[in-house]
């Protein structure tokens, strides 16, 4: 028996939605990894920078630091004096440096392609999902009915 036209088309339209937002999801994956890959890159990349900056500071900081605490002492200020000034720029110091490590944590963003993607694809299937599904369906089923005569002719749809 051959296939109604109609059915065949309402058939292969609902096919190719199908295969339409299949696409659509693999291409959003796709991005989330591209941009988790992005995001992950700049993320160590700017960790690898501080935690280097930190340790080279800290290093330096420490020479110097003594080195200052000593040349206070020289200058007359008792031994607790000059090590306890330093100590004190030594915090002011490690405040400042982790201000800075905390702005700079703020540039990481994530995945704002992605999850306007994901938006934008939930708003459309909403506004399809929403029109009234049910009258086009049965205008079609109508135009069938008109077009193939007797329902006992159409082939039967129980797969």
């Amino acid at each position: 028996m051959a296939q109604d036209p109609s059915q065949a088309s309402l058939k292969d339209l609902v096919s190719s939605a199908v295969a339409d937002l299949q696409r659509l999801v693999k291409a959003q994956v796709e991005l989330a990894k591209l941009e988790l890959q992005q995001t992950w890159r700049t993320a160590a990349k700017t960790s690898l920078l501080v935690l280097i900056a930190l340790t080279m500071a800290g290093l330096g900081g420490i020479f110097l630091l003594v080195t200052i605490a000593y040349v206070l002492v020289a200058l007359g200020l008792p031994v607790w004096a000059g090590f306890g000034i330093v100590t004190l720029v030594l915090f002011l110091v490690a405040a400042v440096v982790g201000f800075l490590g905390y702005r700079e944590s703020q540039r990481i963003k994530g995945m704002p392609k992605t999850v306007a993607e994901i938006e934008q694809t939930k708003a459309a299937l909403t506004s399809a999902v929403s029109e009234p599904v049910e009258t086009i369906i049965v205008t079609e089923i109508d135009i069938v009915e008109i077009d193939t005569g007797p329902l006992d002719s159409r082939p039967s749809s129980s797969t």
